[in-house]
């Protein structure tokens, strides 16, 4: 919950507008100003005072204690210009929020956090447990000296600046080693621990046996990522009380689909009792990995029989792909998702034209693999590859790209082995429509001219039912220097079924600084006037000029009932 505190009537009106942003996130405190930032403070995960800074560091500076606990508190000025992030920015979440109010209020995020700052990611921002010397190897990273990234356990991390050896370290692990002098050590979730149980097994018996586990392994339980077992014993209350203590999730399985894994160690008890020859071992095997510590028992003092088994796998971090559409060039046509996802991927991929339009949203440290024209196939292949050993990846195009772009390529390579996500942008013929007024108002297709990929005879026979269905067509690659007769063809089909009259649009680089568009009809368009940086949109019957802009009707009833403008 976020905590909203104001003294003035200019800042009550902006504390109003961002509670009803956030009806299900705020909660407004009124009252004596001093009471109600005490309360906030004790209440809530976050603060967002709109007052003056001086006001609200006296305010909060008694209640300050741990850094990892603090809420993060975040002031508005009066004048609704600045939000600026006060007192815990990463671990409070104040320079995320900061941001976040600045969008609603349309106020200047002011983030003073050195990293922020320079577009590094805080070493306890990366969404996994840090120890060791986070502010030394942060100064280190931030000044410029060599910092090594030793990761045992491959795991997609955003962008650092790192080298192959340095005087300070980053190591990524799940072993129970305790860091070293100038060296941070990350705890990737990477350890999925497999837990059976009889009925009442007690808790501490379940927990000492997966904290003996771990601890004779030599791994961390800060790496667990869940506790895994059959649906039966999902609601066993051991179980989930030693979940609850570990922090993890206790996540169950069906016994159909535990008796399917392959394990070393079957056995016949729990065949009879829930109906898998092992629970322990194939929920931890499930979904893969390697088995570092074979099925287990609990001892107990008494000597009476074991209520628990665990045992415990090793899961690389899943890479991750994202597939993201870069929009027809202008930069505020690029979305806020693309934007975070290459701020996210430690390395890009895309076409070098491409690369050049964001290289400078990246952050110190992405590798970048750019290639020339031409070489779709090798860059969805490459892509593709560094995901799969383990690191974040941003694969670009401009556009959607979904649309005569990357991200069909791009998945006939990826298996189910990696995380693909795709990131929408503006496509061209969006972004042409948007220029000559409202062609796509009604049904409209879009089809690429280009036969690099397809058959002339397969594009031609589109065309033509296009132009039988009478859809509004926006040609994709319409001509380049070897390719000057398909767009005569495509037209000349079209005209077969449409009046000569019939409005066509013609935009070049749309939305670039040397945008270009004009409005011309079917018989009056010189195919010799388009390239390949334009977009030809043809309308269907129903479509008319009004006013300079290409207008097609949401339906055929308007053409026959709408009078014609004087």
């Amino acid at each position: 919950m976020i905590g909203l505190i104001s003294a003035t009537a200019a800042g009550a009106a902006a504390r109003d507008r961002l509670a009803a942003a956030w009806p299900d996130r705020t909660r407004v405190y009124d009252g004596p100003v001093g009471d109600a930032v005490r309360a906030a403070f004790a209440e809530c995960e976050r603060l967002v005072c709109f007052l003056a800074t001086g006001a609200v560091v006296r305010l909060v500076a008694p209640l300050l204690g741990e850094k990892a606990s603090d809420p993060g508190v975040v002031c508005v000025d009066e004048g609704g210009r600045f939000a600026v992030s006060l007192v815990g920015g990463h671990g409070g979440g104040a320079n995320e929020l900061a941001v976040a109010v600045g969008e609603v209020l349309g106020a200047e995020p002011v983030v003073t956090t050195a990293t922020d700052a320079v577009g590094l990611p805080g070493l306890d921002t990366l969404g996994l447990p840090v120890e060791g010397d986070v502010a030394g190897v942060s100064r280190a990273l931030l000044d410029g000296e060599p910092v090594a990234l030793e990761a045992e356990v491959p795991w997609p991390l955003p962008p650092l600046p790192v080298a192959a050896q340095g005087s300070y370290t980053v190591r990524v692990t799940d072993r129970a080693v305790e860091p070293g002098g100038r060296e941070v050590v990350l705890r990737p979730p990477s350890l999925v621990v497999g837990v059976g149980a009889s009925r009442g097994a007690p808790v501490e018996e379940v927990l000492g046996l997966i904290e003996g586990a771990l601890r004779d392994a030599g791994l961390s339980a800060r790496s667990v990522s869940c506790l895994a077992t059959v649906d039966a014993k999902a609601e066993e209350p051991g179980l989930v009380a030693a979940a609850g203590r570990l922090g993890v999730p206790l996540v169950a399985h069906s016994a159909e689909e535990l008796a399917t894994v392959d394990v070393p160690n079957p056995s016949a008890a729990p065949l009879a009792a829930v109906g898998t020859p092992s629970v322990a071992e194939a929920a931890a095997l499930l979904g893969g990995g390697e088995l570092v510590v074979p099925k287990r028992k609990s001892e107990r003092a008494d000597g009476r029989p074991a209520m628990a088994t665990c045992a415990v796998v090793r899961r690389p971090g899943r890479g991750r792909l994202a597939v993201v559409g870069l929009g027809p060039g202008a930069r505020d046509l690029l979305t806020p998702r693309a934007k975070a996802e290459l701020r996210r991927a430690s390395v890009l991929v895309g076409l070098d034209q491409y690369v050049d339009q964001i290289r400078d949203l990246l952050r110190p440290g992405t590798r970048v693999l750019e290639s020339g024209l031409g070489a779709e196939e090798e860059r969805a292949r490459t892509a593709v590859a560094e995901a799969r050993r383990g690191h974040a990846v941003a694969l670009i195009g401009s556009g959607d790209a979904g649309v005569y772009a990357m991200a069909s390529p791009a998945l006939a390579e990826a298996s189910d082995d990696i995380d693909v996500v795709g990131v929408p942008g503006v496509t061209a013929a969006l972004a042409a429509g948007a220029v000559l007024g409202a062609p796509l108002g009604h049904d409209h297709v879009s089809i690429s001219l280009s036969d690099l990929h397809t058959p002339w005879e397969v594009i031609e026979r589109r065309v033509r039912a296009a132009a039988e269905a009478d859809l509004v067509v926006t040609f994709y690659n319409p001509r380049s220097r070897g390719r000057d007769w398909q767009l005569p063809e495509a037209l000349a089909i079209l005209a077969g079924h449409r009046a000569p009259t019939t409005p066509v649009g013609v935009v070049r680089n749309a939305s670039r600084p040397d945008e270009s568009s004009r409005l011309t009809t079917l018989a009056a368009l010189d195919p010799a006037t388009v390239d390949m940086m334009t977009v030809v949109t043809v309308g269907n019957t129903a479509t008319r000029e009004i006013a300079g802009r290409m207008v097609t009707p949401r339906g055929y009833r308007w053409q026959e009932t709408r009078e014609e403008p004087k």
